[in-house]
Order: C-alpha cells, then sequence, then structure tokens
C-alpha cells in the first residue's frame, strides 16, 4: 500500500479502535468453528475449523441505486468435525445458505454469518457453501478513519479492503493466513468496465449488461480481492508471457496514467531478477478518479491507485506482488513486512537506476529527530490499529532492512531476500521466521540488531 496520505488521520478514531480491538476471540466449541482467529489488531477476523480452498463469487451491481445482488460459493476443507461454522459478512440481506447443495440455517450476530450444516462436516473433508445475498455493500471505517471495501465513486466503485473491506462486499474467511484461488463473475451496466484480479476469461454482452469474467490461479489472501467498477479504458500489453492489464478513468487519461503504468512490464523484470521470478500469471493497474479514497493499495495482479500514481508509487505497489501478496504476513502487528519490504524495493529500485542510492534514502530517514514518531513507535509495536500505516512501518521498516544491508554484506543481504521469497512464497509469515533466516544465511547473531531496529520505542545509536 503506498502510504495513506489524504484521509489516514488519527481524528477521532480512538473510539472506533476500540470498538474493533476490545472483544477477545470466541473460542470454539465442541463441533463448532470459532468465530475469530485472535488476531491482535482484529480478533474476530477470519473463522476456525475450515481451510478454503476457492471463491467463486457471482456479482451483480448498479450504480444508480448502489445495490449488489450476488451469491458467493466456497470450496473449503473441514479441519475438525463441525456442525456449525461462521464466515465473516457485514451487511446484505441474506435470502439463503446451502451446504453441499442442502439448505442451511444461518443467524446472523455483527459481522459474523453463523451456518449450520443439515448434516454435520467431518474433519478432513472438503464441502461447498454458497450464500445468495443482496443489498447496499457495507463502506468500512478503519480504526484511523480511512474508507475501504466497496467504496462508491461517480460511476461505480473502487473496491480495496486492506485490512478488514473483503466483508463489505462478500462473505469470506478474512484473514491473511486463509489464502484461496478466485474466479468473479462481475456483471455491470453496459459501458462499464470490471476488473477483477487474474486473467480475463470473457467479457459478454447481454440485456443491456456485460458480464466480465476474471481468474485468479494463484493463493491469495481475501483482502486483495478487487472488483473495481466504472467507466475506464482498458489496454492489454504482456511482460514476457505475462499479460498485463491496464484499466484508466477519463479523467485520469490525460495526467499521464498510462505513461506511469507503461513501466510495469519493465519494473517487473527488474524485481524478478533482483528477488526471483514474478509471482503471478497476470499483471496490472488500474487507475480511478477516487479522490474520496486517497491511496493506492496492491490488489493482487491489478494494483489500484486513486489517481494518477507517482513513478515511486508504482515501483511501490509492484514490489508488493513479491512481498505483502505471495509472502503475506501472518497477523497484523507484522505489517512491516509488508511496508518496510515495499520501500526498501523503492530505494533500491532508485538506486540501480540511477537515483539516490538506498544509503542516502536511510540517511535522510535516519536524519529525523529522536522525538520523530517513527523513532517513539517501533515497527512492531505501532500502538494499534489506528497507526499500523504510519511512516514507521515504511520508513523504519525500509531503514531496518537497509541496516542489515550494511551489516552483512551486499552478497548475503540480496541472498537472504531471495530466499525469503523462494521459501515462502504464497505463504505466511513472521517477523521471528525473518530474523531466523537472517541469522542462519549471515552466520550472525542479530537479537540485538533486530531488537533495536524493530522493537525498541528509540532512535537506534548503534547497532
Amino acid at each position: 500500500m503506498a502510504r495513506r496520505h489524504l484521509v489516514r488521520a488519527a481524528v477521532g478514531v480512538a473510539a472506533a479502535a476500540t470498538s474493533l480491538v476490545v472483544a477477545a476471540p470466541a473460542t470454539a466449541t465442541s463441533g463448532a468453528g470459532s468465530p475469530g482467529l485472535g488476531d491482535p489488531y482484529f480478533p474476530l477476523a477470519g473463522n476456525g475449523g475450515y481451510d478454503v480452498r476457492h471463491y467463486s463469487l457471482d456479482l451483480d451491481y448498479v450504480r444508480a441505486t448502489n445495490f449488489l445482488d450476488a451469491s458467493t460459493t466456497i470450496t473449503a476443507r473441514a479441519t475438525q468435525d463441525l456442525r456449525r461454522f461462521n464466515l465473516d459478512l457485514r451487511g446484505f440481506t441474506v435470502s439463503r445458505v446451502t451446504v453441499n447443495r442442502l439448505p442451511a440455517t444461518f443467524t446472523r450476530d455483527g459481522q459474523e454469518l453463523v451456518v449450520t450444516p443439515r448434516v454435520p462436516l467431518r474433519r478432513g473433508k472438503t464441502f461447498v457453501v454458497k450464500v445468495e445475498y443482496k443489498g447496499e455493500p457495507t463502506e468500512v471505517i478503519d480504526p484511523d478513519g480511512s474508507s475501504e471495501g466497496w467504496v462508491p465513486t461517480a460511476d461505480g466503485a473502487f473496491v480495496v479492503n486492506e485490512p478488514q473491506g473483503s466483508p463489505g462486499w462478500y462473505p469470506a474467511n478474512d484473514n491473511p493466513r486463509d489464502k484461496a484461488t478466485y474466479d468473479m463473475a462481475i456483471t455491470v451496466p453496459k459501458g462499464i468496465t470490471a476488473i477483477g484480479n487474474g486473467r480475463l476469461l470473457s467479457k459478454r454482452d447481454r440485456g443491456g449488461k456485460t458480464t466480465w469474467r476474471w481468474y485468479e490461479d494463484s493463493p491469495m489472501a481475501p483482502y486483495l480481492a478487487t472488483a473495481t467498477n466504472g467507466v475506464f479504458e482498458l489496454r492489454v500489453s504482456k511482460a514476457g508471457r505475462i499479460p498485463l492489464y491496464h484499466a484508466v478513468d477519463p479523467a485520469e487519461v490525460a495526467e499521464g496514467a498510462f505513461d506511469r503504468l507503461a513501466a510495469e512490464a519493465e519494473i517487473i523484470a527488474f524485481f524478478s531478477d533482483l528477488y526471483g521470478p514474478y509471482p503471478f500469471s497476470s499483471g496490472g493497474g488500474v487507475v480511478d478518479h477516487a479522490p474520496e479514497v486517497g491511496y493506492a493499495l496492491e490488489s493482487q495482479t491489478k494494483s489500484q491507485y486513486d489517481s494518477t500514481p507517482s513513478a515511486g508509487t508504482v515501483v511501490h505497489e509492484i514490489s508488493h506482488q513479491w512481498f505483502g501478496n505471495s509472502v503475506s504476513l501472518t497477523v497484523w502487528p507484522d505489517i512491516w513486512l509488508n511496508e518496510g519490504f515495499a520501500s526498501f524495493s523503492e530505494w533500491i529500485y532508485d538506486e540501480r537506476h540511477g537515483g539516490p542510492t538506498a544509503q542516502a534514502s536511510f540517511d535522510q530517514v535516519y536524519a529525523r529527530p529522536a522525538t520523530s514518531s517513527i523513532w517513539t513507535r517501533p515497527p512492531t509495536n505501532v500502538g494499534g490499529p489506528q497507526f499500523m500505516f504510519s511512516g514507521t512501518v515504511y520508513d523504519r521498516g525500509a531503514a531496518t532492512l537497509q541496516a542489515l544491508r550494511v551489516k552483512v554484506g551486499d552478497r548475503t543481504f540480496f541472498r537472504i531476500l531471495r530466499e525469503w521469497y523462494a521459501d515462502n512464497r504464497n505463504g505466511n509469515v513472521t517477523t521471528a521466521d525473518f530474523v531466523r533466516l537472517a541469522e542462519k544465511r549471515s552466520g550472525q547473531q542479530l537479537d540485538a540488531f533486530f531488537d533495536t531496529w524493530l522493537y525498541q520505542p528509540a532512535k537506534p545509536t548503534t547497532w
């Protein structure tokens, strides 16, 4: 994610943050999946008892009435015996739920959709749940006051979900550790373009509407899904054999948006050489005109920009396809593993393209006074979800990586990053995992180093 520069303010967010984090996750009772996975920032996000393998989304959206008529079919495997389980879904009227094609009973409790199958599910067995629902999509307001989920625009919707917006438009196991493949059929009025994740399979006009079908064949965290739609000019090109889909709002064409997105093929080639092969079978970017949003987001294979991005923002979001999307955090307090790595990627891209060196960028960050919040709020303990996109996870996170580079040397450092990606591709990681890898490859004991840079609420003076 590019830093949320317009709406990520701490105005009036303390109460909102409290409502999201004070409740401890409920524990599972016999035969029931837990209604949360206990993330320190969002304890009720995600659900226990099953592992999603695939989502099939069928969405019919009309912006004129801001109305979504939809169904979601989820293929999952039970990880315990289940007589009931939960999905995350905000708002909507749910008309019908089936499990393995049999009608199931269901109740609502906040964002929890509690499903009781007619026939209990056995551990290890695959099952299919289908939820039919309709209504106005829920725009989610985050603890820091910003909007996410299905955010209406003048001609459609800007659909971005980090960290908790997905249940605002589809039922999900909304936790980054439960990745799945996706297919989407997005139906919109004719003349509107709908962009999903992955490859475009078909586009069909019928009865004054157009259905766009997309398929993402790599595992994806729920927050990385998108269905952004509106009036766009869509251009398709390639980076090697990888199709690139670039969609630009007419209001942003004159701002040079296509020129910015045209750099994607070279950026993919650069990071593929530096970190390892591009993770996915497609790529692209969407430049919408959504000034009310105020940030960009690295939706898997389709980075989302609320306006024409800077060159650095494009680099940042594309690097997230490696770090954040393919190699994903396990818990949200480890967000520096996404943003610190992407910010360092901007630094090293500039260094290798005739710009300032990564050390010069480090020096600029390090010059900030000891009272700066990047030093008083360490990346692994920023003070709560209302601060999870604050500068420390970006700038001090990137500085941590540059300091590690200096400490262990270029050869070892870039070997660490390549192995980090290769070993964890399509998986989930923690800060402790990275520390272990860095120590293993460097042959150095690095506990004090990482404690200084990631955990202490003070400006590092020695390391």
